[in-house]
């Protein structure tokens, strides 16, 4: 059976010599616009062979350095300092993105839990497909920029899958150095791919794609110190490439954290407002208080210790709050 062609169309040939900055055009028939379509920006910055390499961000519209780092990458960069290929979407989740939410307006739907998505399915869903069915095709290595979002603030973080096959392992250190990043979590590339099968990076995997992402930021801000990482870790990447010819200062010394260990999570188990007892960057030990929650109709009642199971070193920490039972109030990851 024929794989369904993708009902987004461009405004520019991605396959063309030059530098080109357009639009994805998404349909979107609606009330006030019966053939209407959403335009998603993309760019292209292509001179000669050379490795293609696909720059995302705004997968979540509540993400901002790499959209901004991605622009300012555009803005700088002529082709005849390329060779070979950079594909550039700064905010994928357009939709999202206008609207400063982790989800689609439209359809409210994660696009990074939809991949490989569908053809003729809802707006989110034509955007999965469409980054399927034609940008991870063209590419061999991919750079997805993430943050926390609203909810959530990290400690600006690269990561990295991490292989069992040795080969595979020292390909991806290879990017990692290049990106020079402060702090870097391996995750287990084989149980995350399989186990989360709607994510972009099994998809880039599944495509032979080279992959790196991250978590730059959050509270629906711009974390400076994740802006300059991520500037500076797209353009090592590229010059390690041999993608683009720029001079970077020497990369700092990465420390390198795992988060495969359970309990390095904490949750909610109760609705009230919530009270951090860690900050972002600290050692935590094993079994030590995450945060109180106090309850909202009864504040004189004492307030309900939230632990972490195991120890580590605080990454991530909730922004908002207001909690319902089941929010994640913030992680730790295990230094190597």
């Amino acid at each position: 059976m024929a794989i369904k062609q993708t009902m987004i169309s461009t405004s520019i040939d991605l396959d063309k010599d030059g530098r080109h900055v357009g639009h994805l055009k998404l349909p979107n028939s609606v009330h006030r616009s019966a053939y209407g379509h959403i335009p998603i920006p993309i760019a292209t910055i292509k001179n000669g062979e050379g490795p293609t390499v696909l720059l995302t961000g705004g997968v979540h519209g509540d993400e901002y350095e790499g959209p901004i780092a991605l622009t300012r990458l555009v803005r700088e960069v002529e082709a005849k300092q390329v060779a070979g290929r950079i594909i550039v979407v700064p905010m994928l989740n357009q939709p999202a993105f206008a609207a400063g939410t982790r989800t689609s307006p439209i359809d409210d739907i994660n696009l990074n839990r939809t991949f490989p998505g569908r053809p003729d399915g809802t707006a989110t869903e034509m955007i999965a497909h469409y980054v399927v069915s034609e940008l991870l095709p063209r590419a061999d290595y991919m750079i997805d920029l993430h943050a926390g979002g609203s909810s959530l603030q990290y400690v600006p973080t690269l990561l990295a899958p991490r292989w069992d096959d040795s080969a595979a392992t020292d390909r991806t250190e290879d990017l990692v150095q290049a990106f020079g990043a402060e702090k870097v979590i391996y995750f287990d590339s084989i149980r995350a791919l399989s186990g989360e099968d709607r994510v972009m990076g099994n998809h880039a995997h599944q495509n032979g794609v080279e992959f790196l992402t991250g978590e730059f930021g959050g509270g629906a801000s711009v974390n400076l110190g994740g802006l300059a990482m991520v500037e500076r870790g797209i353009r090592g990447v590229l010059s390690h490439l041999g993608v683009l010819k720029v001079d970077l200062p020497p990369a700092p010394q990465s420390r390198k954290f795992v988060m495969d260990a359970p309990g390095l999570y904490a949750f909610a188990d109760r609705a009230g407002f919530f009270e951090p007892q860690y900050v972002l960057g600290e050692t935590v030990e094993a079994g030590a208080i995450a945060g109180l929650i106090h309850n909202i109709d009864a504040p004189w009642d004492d307030p309900v210790p939230v632990h972490f199971q195991a120890g580590g070193v605080a990454i991530c920490i909730r922004t908002h709050a207001l909690v319902e039972a089941g929010d994640c109030l913030g992680h730790l990851a295990t230094e190597l």
